[in-house]
């Protein structure tokens, strides 16, 4: 199910601050090779991130799910002079792409890669993040949630992709184990009373938090 209509879609990238030649080349060349393309953040959501990132001017970044890295190098743009951002991903052959890109970024020395299960590798970064983006395999959206929310400081963000999940969390009943743990995540969120949020229809959902 599309979740925004196409011609809103093509309407809103017309409108929308295009991306810098490297970020063009990571999309173009990841829809050209790679199986998942879709799974990239693309031009609209890459660039709100980006702009999420140079409001809040973090100094210390979490990106769960890092993928072929286009992601990772918008959020990296607000970054403070000091900042660092944490990306974590567990495929290596994509963790591989994604470390060829960042080396050629002008970012390159603010981006720490990770490699391997995301819930092992949280605990031992030992930071304080500003903000936090989310995604990666659903069905562990809960216990990421509940993982960084203690180390998320006062006034951070915890950002959560694809809360839509192609629309299955729309269906009654939700069906699928990804949506079924989508929806699950978006309720446990709904009644934590310690967060605001607000539920975005940008691309396939996002879920902005932010920490009281």
């Amino acid at each position: 199910m599309d979740i925004v209509n196409s011609l809103a879609e093509a309407y809103a990238s017309r409108y929308t601050s295009p991306d810098d030649a490297f970020l063009a080349e990571i999309a173009a060349s990841t829809a050209a090779t790679h199986a998942h393309a879709h799974m990239l953040s693309g031009h609209v959501q890459g660039k709100f991130l980006e702009m999420i990132s140079c409001l809040l001017q973090p100094r210390r970044v979490l990106e769960i799910g890092t993928f072929t890295g286009y992601s990772a190098i918008c959020l990296a743009k607000g970054l403070l002079k000091d900042g660092k951002i944490h990306t974590i991903e567990l495929r290596e052959e994509d963790a591989s792409v994604a470390r060829a890109n960042f080396n050629r970024s002008i970012d390159a020395g603010k981006i720490i890669l990770h490699v391997g299960n995301a819930l092992s590798i949280i605990p031992g970064l030992n930071e304080t993040w500003d903000l936090v983006f989310i995604d990666a395999d659903k069905v562990n959206y809960t216990q990421y949630y509940q993982l960084v929310l203690p180390m998320v400081r006062p006034g951070g963000l915890i950002i959560a992709d694809n809360v839509l999940f192609h629309g299955q969390v729309l269906q009654q009943p939700v069906a699928g184990k990804n949506a079924k743990a989508i929806h699950a995540f978006n309720e446990h969120v709904l009644q934590d009373a310690g967060v605001e949020k607000v539920m975005l229809t940008v691309r396939d959902g996002l879920l902005m938090i932010r920490k009281k």
